[in-house]
């Protein structure tokens, strides 16, 4: 049986593995300067917290189109529950930060500590799990991997 296909893809190599790091890298950062805000005061990292939540916030809807199409074109994957606690996990953790963002652009950094900051944690904590089953798919399940070139 061949290898669980990646729909969305340019030139073969599957877009969704591609993009992810970004929101990834976003939301770690997040937290990373929500932790300067809290030991500084200083206005920068608050700021430099809600872009990186912003960036991270369409970064993520772009990663999730792509997952969806892979999700949804490719019944192996779809029969995977490692596919749907990867979905899952990161719809979860992308409805924390998008509410994380909406209360500091309305709050502003009186959003920040303590409910910003634990809410950038537990976003990071879920995405040590969603990462985790997200290289399950590629390392147990082999989705997306090409054994055999075209």
């Amino acid at each position: 049986m061949a290898n669980p296909r990646s729909t969305a893809q340019i030139a073969g190599h599957p877009i969704h593995p591609m993009v992810i790091p970004f929101p990834i890298a976003c939301f770690v950062l997040a937290l990373v300067s929500d932790l300067a805000f809290w030991k500084t005061s200083n206005d920068f990292w608050a700021t430099a917290s809600l872009w990186l939540l912003g960036i991270g916030l369409i970064m993520a809807a772009v990663a999730a189109a792509m997952g969806l199409i892979d999700v949804s074109a490719d019944q192996q994957i779809r029969n995977l529950s490692d596919a749907w606690l990867h979905a899952g996990g990161n719809v979860v953790a992308v409805v924390i930060e998008l509410y994380n963002w909406y209360a500091r652009y309305e709050h502003g950094n009186a959003a920040i500590i303590p409910t910003g900051l634990i809410l950038s944690l537990v976003v990071v904590l879920i995405l040590l799990f969603t990462g985790w089953k997200g290289w399950e798919m590629v390392y147990r399940h082999r989705v997306g991997v090409v054994d055999q070139p075209h």
